[in-house]
Formats: C-alpha cells, structure tokens, sequence
C-alpha cells in the first residue's frame, strides 16, 4: 500500500475587486488630473514590476521617466500630434526601451549559467528577438504595475521612435518600444469600452 501522499500547491486567488482594478475595468487613461505623481509611487511601480519572469531571467526593460518641464519639452515634439495634449498634461511619461546590450547582466541575473552570456553575444538575431520579447512582455508587467498602485495608465505607440533614441538614447544601447502617460484620471479620461472578442473567437482546444 502506497501511503506517500501527492503535495498540491495552490496559489491564492484574486478578488473580484483586484481583477477588476487589473483586468476587467483597466482601461487607457486620455486625460489627467494636476494630482502630483511622487517618487515613492515610481518607485513602487518599479519595484512590482521587476518580479515577474523573463526567458532565462534576463530583464531587457529599461524605464526613463520624464517629468520636468525641460524633459517633456524635449519629448512633446517626438510625440504624434493626437497624442501630445495628453502627455503634456500628464505627470510623468515613462519611455520604456529594451537594453541591446541585456545580455551583459546574465552573470549576475541567471548565476547557474553564466556562459549564456556568451551565447547571446555569439548570435545578434536570437539576442534581439529574445530581448524585443521579453521586453515586451516586461511593458505588460509594468501597465499591470501602474495600475495596482492605484494610477491611470495611458500608453501609446505613436511617437517617434528615431527620434526619441536620438533624444534621449544617444549612444544607442537603449531603444524605445512604448510611451506611457502616468498619472491620476481627469475629467472624462475614458472613451466608451469597447467590444472584446468572444471565447468561441479567439480560445481554441486540441
């Protein structure tokens, strides 16, 4: 008779409230409120959104915030012109950018394999794509971040992507994906939600 008995890990689940503020009511913030953002609320961004995981634990991510007035006249012409009242309104936009040279941190970030550094440096189109993906995936993480600590996120792909780099990245190591505005909402800061496509659409069994 086996008497070993099968260990069953559960995670606990999130209320209907915290899916909300995550999921179901997340929505892209068009207006802000003049409510400062502080830097203890950066930080907790951050500080959430650095956890979740990457392929071989290599965080490409990089987040410049820009929130002077200096930084933002420096940004708003980069912006497209349906998207630059909005950030000039914002508290603070964070250009978020993947770090071309990611690889370089492998030693310290995936310590049982440190030679991966090396296989990465030896193939630029697996480092890219891996570092575009998860960099990605790290812009996800980072929107969910915004959002659990109670701001309004508002990121957008309409800006210039050259220019931003040239801007802001000039020795060419980082280079921007995403802009996001950040802040508290304002007056009627959401367009009416939109339509989402059905389970039977987009969900596929085998």
């Amino acid at each position: 008779m086996d008497n070993t008995s099968e260990v069953v890990l559960t995670r606990p689940r999130l209320d209907t409230d915290a899916r909300a503020l995550l999921f179901t009511d997340a929505r892209t913030a068009n207006t802000f409120a003049d409510t400062p953002v502080t830097d203890t609320e950066l930080a907790e961004i951050w500080e959430l959104a650095k956890w979740p995981p990457t392929a071989a634990n290599t965080q490409p991510l990089r987040v410049l915030y820009i929130r002077t007035p200096e930084g933002k006249q420096r940004l708003l012409p980069l912006i497209s012109d349906g998207n630059r009242d909005k950030t000039a309104a914002a508290p603070v936009t964070a250009v978020l950018a993947v770090d071309t040279q990611y690889h370089e941190h492998i030693p310290q970030l995936f310590p049982h394999k440190p030679d991966l550094r090396d296989v990465f440096a030896a193939d630029s189109a697996m480092r890219d794509g891996s570092g575009q993906f998860n960099a990605a995936l790290q812009a996800g993480y980072f929107l969910l971040a915004v959002r659990a600590v109670g701001l309004a996120a508002g990121p957008m792909a309409g800006f210039d992507r050259a220019g931003v780099d040239a801007e802001f990245f000039p020795d060419g190591q980082f280079r921007s994906l995403l802009v996001v505005n950040i802040g508290h909402p304002g007056e009627n800061p959401w367009f009416d939600r939109l339509p989402r496509l059905p389970h039977t659409a987009s969900v596929h069994w085998a």
